[in-house]
């Protein structure tokens, strides 16, 4: 059986801490191969190495197994006992990154080289799978997968002037194919995610299949209970499908420690289990392992190896279309208001990771659905300018629900008042009120437990000095409020 990794840790900069191989609180080039080696010894058994933007090594087999030689050859075997999986551009869709996809796929047969060197022959490839962003529909997932065999695999066969083989030059490519694992971000696409993956399956004989389940922008496009409700309908039909294909279907999450981007973090993994008893991979971002004590991080991610797996619960289509409907209409009315404040604190939100492309350029940034004119920072720095000012994005969108919307909430999605709670205790009633009016201060109320007014404080002084244009230390105050709540975002 080979290996389908349970915890997938990626390079989301989420962390508030930053760690000792930080430059400038920045993680960046070697720093991120040390990260990779660090966090399989956590436990860590996949490391999403992220191709899509950021700055990262293409030789990251090369480095890790030359840096780390004795770890690689007697602990951990790549390949067996974890794996390397490349996120690549979606060309479709990242029109300005699309020859990205070709540099990353044509590295995999390099990573197989030098693995099959430093393991002298006995090995699986270190690189097995790649994940693809916004997907949309089955055929971008089918170029990808045989763009690799046809093109990188494939040019093994095609002959020279001379009439030798490619392979006669060079030597042969593997591995032959790879696993393409779709990663469903907007609402049409994880409504219908059983339509395409049944597509992109169909003629195709394979030992098991991947699907990668977004969080993040979920809910920076629909609010929190949006992504909720999506990832449970989205696992619901998987779930179907599964049966109807008699293909075992392996969901991955990926959520960041802050509630409002899944809420995961080292001290209540019990939460992911009771929302998505059906996830066999979930993402360990940045917060959850620099953010805790390592003993902690540690300890959280045996629990998630340890669990095991259960059927999705079926959900109500109609009703979480209708709540969809009016809970993401209000959260994007209030994002629409709030916009030019966010655009104004984002600017001071601490970089973590060392980008290629920035936000606002070749398409890295985000747009509001219906609202194609309001540029937003990408999640995390979108939640950490409303936590830093005391607004949490948790409560956006929730003024449209009733108390039936409520009671049914708590059936499919019991953690809501957990999942609010924790997001409140950082909140500012006096910001609530001043930028969101009064129905979401009497939600505030409702759902708030205790604030941590240390916390608040700083959220005040980011504000003022935001209103009194005194920015000097508003970067020093985001980033002690940050370390409070043990998330940049």
């Amino acid at each position: 059986m080979p290996l389908i990794p349970r915890v997938m840790s990626t390079q989301h900069p989420d962390n508030a801490e930053a760690p000792a191989y930080a430059i400038d609180g920045v993680i960046k080039g070697d720093g991120e191969i040390i990260e990779a080696a660090d966090v399989l010894s956590l436990g860590c058994d996949e490391q999403m190495w992220d191709s899509e933007g950021k700055d990262t090594d293409t030789h990251v087999i090369q480095k890790l197994l030359s840096h780390y030689p004795g770890y690689f050859s007697e602990e951990m075997k790549l390949g067996r006992d974890a794996l390397i999986t490349l996120r690549v551009p979606n060309p479709s869709i990242e029109l300005e990154m699309r020859k990205l996809l070709v540099e990353a796929l044509q590295g995999i047969p390099i990573a197989y080289d030098v693995a099959n060197e430093f393991y002298e022959g006995d090995l699986e490839p270190p690189i097995q799978e790649v994940i693809l962003p916004f997907t949309t529909n089955a055929e971008q997932i089918v170029k990808v997968r045989d763009y690799y065999s046809q093109f990188i695999a494939g040019q093994e066969s095609r002959h020279l002037p001379d009439g030798s083989t490619v392979s006669d030059w060079i030597g042969d490519f593997y591995p032959k194919h790879i696993r393409v694992i779709p990663l469903f971000e907007e609402r049409e696409q994880m409504m219908t995610v059983d339509d395409i993956v049944r597509e992109y399956l169909q003629g195709w004989e394979v030992e098991y299949q991947r699907v990668f389940l977004a969080r993040s922008d979920p809910a920076l496009n629909n609010g929190i209970v949006g992504a909720e409700l999506m990832l449970k309908a989205a696992l619901s039909k998987l779930d179907k499908l599964e049966g109807e294909l008699g293909i075992p279907l392996y969901p991955i999450i990926g959520a960041g420690s802050a509630p409002f981007r899944g809420h995961l973090s080292p001290v209540n993994v019990d939460r992911i289990f009771r929302e998505y008893p059906s996830v066999q991979t979930l993402t360990v971002q940045s917060a959850f392992k620099f953010d805790y004590p390592r003993e902690q991080v540690i300890d959280a991610i045996a629990q998630l190896h340890a669990y095991e797996r259960k059927p999705a619960p079926p959900v109500d289509e109609a009703r979480v279309n209708d709540i969809l409907d009016r809970a993401g209409a209000a959260y994007q009315e209030q994002v629409r208001k709030l916009a030019p404040t966010i655009a104004s604190i984002s600017a001071h939100i601490p970089r973590r990771r060392e980008r290629k492309l920035h936000v606002g350029l070749f398409g890295y940034g985000r747009t509001l659905p219906g609202a194609e004119d309001v540029a937003l920072p990408r999640a995390i720095a979108f939640a950490a300018t409303l936590y830093s000012i005391g607004v949490p994005p948790d409560l956006l969108g929730l003024a449209a629900l009733n108390e039936d919307d409520f009671d049914y909430l708590r059936e499919i999605y019991p953690s809501l008042q957990e999942d609010l709670s924790a997001a409140l205790r950082f909140s500012n009633e006096t910001r609530i009120t001043q930028l969101l009016g009064d129905d979401y201060r009497r939600l505030f109320v409702r759902f708030t437990q205790e604030i941590d007014r240390v916390h608040e404080g700083l959220t005040t002084a980011i504000w003022a000095g935001l209103v009194r244009n005194r920015t000097s230390r508003t970067r020093h105050f985001i980033e002690e409020a940050a370390l409070i709540r043990r998330f940049l975002g």
